[in-house]
């Protein structure tokens, strides 16, 4: 059986219990103080009963000494009480009281929105998108074949994990110091050098509660995750091109790999969507695709029976992100065009609100290494019939980060929500319900 409040608020830990005793002590002596200056006219027992043992002391002044006493007590026992509460749930990290009321408030009554994809890119957007609302549902990609994933995949059959961890992280109450833990690689020891401590949680965790599903559950318990993240498929299934020299190539890494344009892609077998990601969809008021690789992030998840035909059931306003560079292997020469016509083939575009692109250019010693490794600049070439009959909405997006060592360029996460908070009728509403039209909404 639940406790009451009350005594919640007195059980030991909160340093709550000395300031209510003290407020507590400053009603009764507010009363008795009441009593001494009401005199005769007051409660006369109490107030006989009082004289016989101060005869000495004027009425007057016993009353305001104690009224005095009682009003002060009062009011630092019911500050300080306050105070210890709202302390209490206030963040551990780089938060205050503010932070906490506006999260229990403002944010979860905010729009419902399902970002889809994989990679850096969603974990990216994310990132953002959290210090907005937290209905946020990430539907992330589970067809990774490559790296510690890969390993942990063949190893112990379970669905690989990478992925999922970054998006948790991007959505942990305190991703700084939990990426330390969770990004950390083994430098040694037979089967673990390489794997991320993170995907080795994971990876243990399926084993431990039977499904995928519920080891992403217990994750985002003890990472205090905001939203919820979710795999598109619980189905243990690899993801097949055909590439234009009509070879087939069955795996993510292997595909991302080879420099030969794809010609098509489909699944090793058949992938049903999870029921909560296709839940998600159907409610969500905004929905989110991309930034991520093309062939190996976005479109995994539409090759899942139910992903696609959700997100295009959806009454949800939809915006496609633009990604920033080419990819080697997969979208070599691609303009944003060709993003869309690929796209296109899986989602109604006509049905989706807008698309994100992107106005500014990388440094031109970042854009020299992109160029050197086969990449380039999306071309924004949206004019016209070209657009799908979505609004072209344009910013400069980008920033710089390192990733793995070297200088990596990315949508700001922060530029990125907050053009969506105003290009989005659902989230623009939302927010003005809450602030005025000339209130930073900067996090």
């Amino acid at each position: 059986m639940r406790a009451p409040l009350f005594l919640k608020i007195l059980l030991p830990g909160l340093g709550v219990k000395r300031w209510f005793f003290l407020a507590a002590g400053g009603v009764v002596l507010l009363v008795f103080g009441a009593f001494f200056l009401l005199g005769e006219s007051g409660m006369r027992d109490l107030y006989n009963l009082f004289l016989r043992f101060l005869p000495a002391i004027r009425q007057p002044a016993v009353g305001a000494a104690l009224a005095t006493g009682g009003f002060l007590a009062l009011v630092v026992g019911t500050s300080m009480m306050v105070r210890s509460i709202l302390s209490a749930v206030a963040p551990e990290k780089g938060g205050s009281v503010a932070e906490a009321l506006y999260q229990a408030r403002i944010l979860k009554a905010a729009p419902h929105v399902v970002a889809i994809g994989g990679g850096t890119g969603l974990s990216n957007l994310l990132r953002g998108i959290k210090h907005y609302t937290t209905n946020l549902t990430a539907v992330v990609t589970v067809m990774d074949t490559g790296g510690s994933s890969g390993r942990l995949r063949r190893e112990l059959d379970v669905l690989p994990p990478g992925d999922v961890r970054n998006c948790l992280l991007a959505l942990a109450e305190d991703e700084e110091r939990m990426a330390k833990f969770m990004q950390h690689r083994f430098t040694g020891g037979e089967g673990l050098a390489g794997h991320a401590l993170g995907n080795v949680l994971l990876a243990g965790l399926e084993q431990a509660t039977g499904g995928f599903d519920r080891a992403i559950e217990e994750a985002s318990y003890f990472l205090s995750v905001r939203g919820q993240v979710l795999p598109s498929t619980l189905d243990k299934v690899q993801l097949v091109a055909e590439l234009a020299d009509g070879r087939v190539i069955v795996g993510e890494a292997e595909i991302a790999a080879d420099p030969t344009p794809i010609k098509r892609l489909w699944l090793s077998g058949p992938a049903k969507a999870y029921e909560r990601a296709v839940q998600a969809i159907a409610e969500a008021d905004v929905i989110l695709i991309g930034p991520g690789s093309l062939y190996t992030s976005i479109l995994p998840n539409l090759l899942v029976d139910g992903i696609a035909s959700a997100i295009n059931r959806s009454q949800a306003e939809k915006f496609v992100i633009m990604n920033l560079m080419t990819e080697p292997g997969e979208t070599i020469g691609y303009t944003a065009y060709d993003h869309l016509k690929v796209l296109s083939q899986y989602l109604d575009l006509r049905r989706f609100t807008g698309v994100i692109v992107n106005t500014e250019p990388p440094p031109p010693e970042i854009r020299e290494r992109y160029w050197a490794e086969g990449s380039e600049p999306v071309k924004d070439d949206l004019h016209g019939p070209k657009t799908f009959g979505m609004r072209v909405i344009r910013a400069p997006l980008l920033t710089v980060v390192e990733i793995e060592g070297k200088p990596t360029v990315k949508h700001d996460p922060f530029k990125l929500a907050k053009l969506l908070t105003r290009e989005s009728r659902a989230l623009r509403h939302s927010w003005t319900r809450w602030f005025s039209p000339h209130t930073s909404t900067t996090p």
